[in-house]
């Protein structure tokens, strides 16, 4: 995602293809589950055939995110598809029946690593018909021998991690199909691999119910809901928010676990930002103005009770919490985002939203605070670095003037959702609702124009003249001096 807005900002297309090369290994190698999608923790091996068969919330919210913008940038519909791929695992392996998400499904099943996932060519050959199980076994690259090692003896097993050596163009050209024949082929091996897969013995789940890691996915949903123009996405993630706020939220007091009927443990920092981002994407997806009231509400509330008032920064805890020997203030960006790093791009957005420069000079001194540790090891910190290529800017505050439902004004809002032109914030000024006219005072003098939705394109509050043409609004924003 760093990479990406390296990009935007240099047009350096190196850049580029690295994120596309390492996204599209990433899909066709062992490290997706390309029976039942999703991906696993991480690669033990240097080519990601072999990964630790864990699969954990936070990878599927970042990589749904990720592959997202990549999907914005490119166009390249495996990115879309992949994005899709890993919804359809978490909605239906990882969601509660009331929306809300679990943490994990572990590696081990009948006391061996990756068993759930391994799949020998005899196993092949009695589930599917001739044909079909040898155009698996090519496509997929398995062998009698097998390519999965006993962790022991380094023996091979003769289980096979499926996964794809060619894209499917490739693969379908060499077998004299179009790219749907092959696709369809091979979706139908899929169903009925995935079902019999079904009759083995499954991971453990971890069910518990973490506020930051619903925030994450929340977030992914939202983004990608809107990028796709999928509403079903949309409210599965308002779904995981009403059970936050059911469960997890009461009288101002955010809580970071559920499980077994039980809501326990004050929130950390990462809990407040990565929940605050969640409700930030969700409003931009909807312009419902209850989500940005809430992300305002719990914006103060982490302020007062995180913020450190001498040197800035979040404390990993809140100042009522437990006395510690030692408060942290967590920013390194590891396989999870950290919740300064987070925070840091909420006050600027927020702040950005509703005109409050207090917020974006405390996202100025983060960025101070943390500017050494930053410069002697940059890429562990990949999502500051978003935060600080947003302050930096070119970014800019887009008011959509319009009624929500118009076909004017959704045309306006799908060419924001298709492009990718990620240092902005989107508020939509419908003259139906009074309510952003208050969380966001400027939008009053930004009406419609002509009877017609109305693009207001603006880089510190200094606007462009406005316009009710998608393409200008787009130009504006995505011109190569960003």
């Amino acid at each position: 995602m760093f990479l990406l807005r390296y990009w935007n900002r240099t047009n350096n297309n190196e850049a580029l293809n690295m994120v596309e090369q390492t996204l599209t290994n990433m899909r066709h190698g062992g490290l997706f589950d390309q029976i039942g999608y999703g991906f696993h923790r991480y690669s033990t091996d240097q080519k990601w055939l072999v990964p630790h068969f864990e699969k954990m919330l936070y990878d599927q919210a970042m990589l749904i995110m990720a592959y997202t913008e990549a999907w914005q940038a490119t166009n390249n519909n495996l990115f879309r598809q992949t994005a899709q791929e890993i919804i359809e695992y978490v909605l239906r392996d990882l969601q509660d029946s009331d929306g809300a998400f679990y943490s994990a499904e572990d590696a081990d099943s009948e006391g061996e690593e990756g068993k759930f996932y391994l799949w020998s060519i005899s196993e092949i050959r009695d589930l599917l018909p001739a044909a079909d199980a040898e155009l698996a076994i090519e496509v997929f690259n398995m062998t009698e021998e097998g390519n999965y090692e006993d962790e022991a003896t380094r023996q091979r097993t003769g289980k096979n991690i499926l996964h794809l050596s060619k894209p499917i163009v490739d693969l379908a050209e060499e077998r004299n199909l179009s790219k749907e024949q092959l696709s369809l082929k091979l979706q139908n091996i899929r169903t009925t691999l995935l079902e019999a897969r079904e009759h083995r013995v499954r991971p453990l789940l971890d069910d518990k119910i973490l506020t930051d890691w619903n925030g994450l996915m929340i977030a992914a949903l939202a983004k990608a809901g809107r990028a796709f123009d999928e509403s079903s996405y949309i409210n599965e993630a308002k779904r995981s928010l009403s059970f936050i706020n059911k469960t997890l939220l009461s009288e101002k007091q955010l809580l970071h676990r559920y499980r077994d009927d039980e809501a326990a443990i004050h929130a950390h920092a990462d809990d407040y930002s990565f929940l605050i981002w969640g409700l930030y994407e969700l409003y931009e997806s909807t312009f419902e103005t209850e989500f940005l009231k809430q992300a305002l509400n719990l914006q103060e509330d982490f302020i007062a009770n995180f913020w450190d008032e001498e040197t800035g920064g979040f404390f990993f805890t809140a100042h009522k919490s437990e006395k510690l020997l030692g408060r942290t203030k967590e920013v390194y960006d590891g396989a999870l985002p950290s919740g300064n790093s987070i925070a840091m791009l909420n006050l600027l957005r927020l702040g950005r939203i509703t005109g409050n420069t207090d917020w974006e000079q405390k996202a100025d001194s983060m960025n101070k605070l943390f500017s050494s540790q930053v410069s002697q090891a940059p890429t562990g910190f990949g999502q500051l670095l978003q935060a600080l290529d947003f302050e930096l800017g070119i970014s800019y505050e887009v008011t959509i003037a319009g009624k929500k439902a118009a076909s004017d004004t959704q045309k306006m809002l799908k060419t924001l959702y298709h492009s990718f032109s990620p240092n902005k914030v989107v508020v939509l000024n419908d003259p139906d609702d009074s309510e952003i006219n208050k969380l966001a005072p400027y939008t009053k003098n930004q009406a419609m124009k002509n009877g017609k939705a109305t693009a207001y394109v603006c880089e510190n509050y200094s606007c462009k003249a406005p316009t009710n043409d998608p393409k200008i609004m787009l130009k504006e924003l995505t011109s190569p001096s960003n």
